[in-house]
């Protein structure tokens, strides 16, 4: 028998009235002939009441505490749900994360999965119950009672999807899909009818809230299709599954990170150590550090941007003017008025041309760009906040996102699971591993066959990252990795980008008669420069992977020469002739969490 996994978020059980709507969705859904999970959230507003609650009684409550306290939301939704289920004539049975069996670590308020067993779940299934299953808890070893933190039920409800081997979990939630953009943002945002695990990764931690990203880890790692629709009608929704919406679509989603601050560290002494050193001191007090640029230095110093929440700018501060003086730098910056801007797509992974269109469509608007850092699928822009809305409906437009791709693939049946025998107990036995959520990594790589181009001293000007790169694509030449790093020093800025080395001379003889155009100081490069990255599942919750990255490089005495960030990968370039040993640190150092 087909089996599904159902979660609705504190909206739709907001009520009892809307609870016995949710109760319906779920008996529709047996009466169907399927086996039925449904994963409730705490009503409405109840978890911000209990967390108001306890600072009038503590203003720093212990983690352990709160847990306790916060799980009773869920527990309350749970119970209702399982009544609403009996008035209405079927079998239902209310658990808590305990009763699940759901086993997490001992981190309060943020605790990750480690395995589930699902025998008494499926027990009660077989039985011809509809399990209400409480999100966001579970249980440590020594039967504490635990929550996953935020986006803690679409975790729960993706999980026991993975462990059940559902055919699909369903995200029912208060908007009806997932969209191009934020339709509160720009209301010509276009509801998609599919989107890839990637794009819906990237697209989730930059702020797009229909679904946390750890779910998103857990179904890809799992291969569980995800439907999000609407709580309070039956339209059709999006899918999130492997494929994108259209195969030749190079972007698929723009995303606005409204709440941003930028700091700038000048003058880094360009050693290796360095990098590490700095965002250790970071990582030590819990500073949330998301878009990482550095750009490769002059006169043996370099500079090193990167963001931060607003709200965290000022612990963020106090810790790098510490970091100043300990790494030897000249000083830092910062800017709590910027927001980001990123457009994404599996598409431009294997199209040229889709950074300079973004730069350009920015440009045209008469928006200067700060900063600049590329993936294989995402292109993030830091601008100032008060032009940010403006900045996203100029790439939302250019990239036509309001319009359905013609090769669009039309909303069909929920995709399932197709898994060989042999594949089933292997994911078993992967799902009752020791950590559920432990990152997984798919590829450590090294690349040899790519150069450098670094121009210094450049304008920060509005349309100068586009015309630098329309340059470039009109000699037919392949960018990779771009960096812009913020500068402001005498309204100066430094691009740094990769190209294939058998492109290098090309380019650089292109950019020997364009510096006078682009009045740039200096243009410098190298032929000889590895790029190696760290890919796979795991890197926005698991945020030391750079950080040890740069660790083991420091170690072994290898200066990272550029870096760039995303939620699937880590680029860093280092010197050419350090690749195959850099390469095998890290390969030593991640080892354990390959798959």
């Amino acid at each position: 028998m087909s089996l599904v996994v159902q979660k609705f978020g504190g909206t739709s059980v907001a009520d009892p009235e809307k609870i016995l709507s949710a109760a319906r969705k779920a008996i529709r859904a047996q009466q169907a002939g399927k086996q039925v999970v449904v994963v409730v959230s705490a009503m409405g507003h109840n978890t911000d009441l209990l967390i108001d609650l306890a600072g009038q009684i503590n203003e720093a409550p212990p983690a352990r505490e709160m847990d306790m306290l916060l799980s009773t939301g869920e527990q309350v939704s749970v119970a209702l749900m399982a009544m609403a289920v009996h008035s209405l004539g079927y079998k239902a049975v209310s658990m808590t994360g305990a009763q699940m069996g759901i086993q997490t670590d001992s981190s309060f308020t943020k605790a990750r999965i480690r395995n589930i067993s699902p025998e008494r779940i499926q027990k009660l299934l077989n039985d011809g119950n509809i399990v209400i299953a409480a999100g966001f808890q579970g249980i440590d070893d020594d039967f504490n009672i635990t929550t996953l933190g935020r986006g803690g039920s679409d975790t729960t409800a993706v999980a026991l999807a993975a462990v059940l081997h559902a055919d699909a979990c369903e995200i029912h939630t208060d908007v009806d899909g997932v969209y191009t953009t934020d339709p509160r943002q720009l209301p010509e945002a276009r509801q998609m009818s599919r989107i890839g695990y990637d794009e819906m990764l990237e697209l989730a931690s930059l702020g797009a809230g229909v679904m946390h990203n750890r779910s998103i880890e857990f179904a890809k790692k799992y291969g569980v299709p995800i439907h999000v629709r609407s709580s309070f009608s039956d339209t059709r929704g999006t899918l999130i599954v492997s494929e994108s919406e259209s195969p030749s679509a190079p972007v698929s989603g723009a995303a606005m990170t409204r709440d941003e601050a930028r700091i700038t560290v000048q003058g880094v002494p360009d050693n290796p150590g360095t990098s590490y050193e700095l965002f250790k001191l970071l990582a030590d007090v819990k500073i949330t550090v998301d878009m990482i640029v550095q750009n490769v230095g002059e006169q043996n110093r370099a500079d090193i941007s990167f963001t931060v929440p607003k709200e965290e700018l000022k612990r963020a501060a106090e810790t790098v003017r510490f970091a100043v003086t300990r790494i030897g730098a000249t000083g830092f910056t910062s800017d709590d008025e910027v927001s980001k801007i990123s457009v994404v797509g599996n598409g431009m992974s294997r199209q040229t041309g889709v950074a300079q269109k973004m730069f350009r469509a920015i440009a045209d608007a008469g928006i200067n760009i700060q900063m600049i850092t590329t993936s294989e699928i995402k292109i993030s822009v830091l601008v100032a906040r008060a032009s940010a809305q403006a900045a996203l409906r100029a790439v939302h437009q250019s990239f036509e996102l309001y319009r359905k791709p013609a090769d669009a693939a039309d909303w069909s049946e929920l995709p399932t699971r197709k898994s060989k025998e042999a594949d089933i107990q292997s994911l078993v036995a992967d799902l009752h591993a020791v950590d559920m959520e432990q990152l997984s990594l798919s590829e450590i790589s090294l690349s040899e066959d790519q150069a450098r181009i670094t121009l210094s001293g450049v304008p920060d000007s509005p349309g100068l990252a586009a015309e630098v790169f329309e340059a470039v694509a009109s000699k037919g030449i392949f960018v990779d990795m771009i960096v812009q790093s913020y500068d402001g020093y005498q309204g100066q800025t430094g691009i740094s980008f990769t190209v294939p080395r058998a492109q290098y001379a090309e380019c650089s003889k292109l950019f020997g008669t364009l510096s006078q155009k682009f009045e740039v100081r200096q243009v410098s490069g190298s032929e000889e420069i590895a790029k190696l990255s760290v890919s796979g599942i795991g890197l926005r919750s698991h945020t030391g992977v750079a950080i040890g990255m740069f660790e083991v490089l420091a170690e072994a005495g290898i200066n990272v020469e550029m870096i760039n960030t995303s939620e699937l990968r880590v680029n860093v370039v280092v010197e050419g002739a350090q690749g195959e040993r850099a390469l095998k640190c890290l390969q030593a150092k991640f080892a354990a969490n390959l798959i």
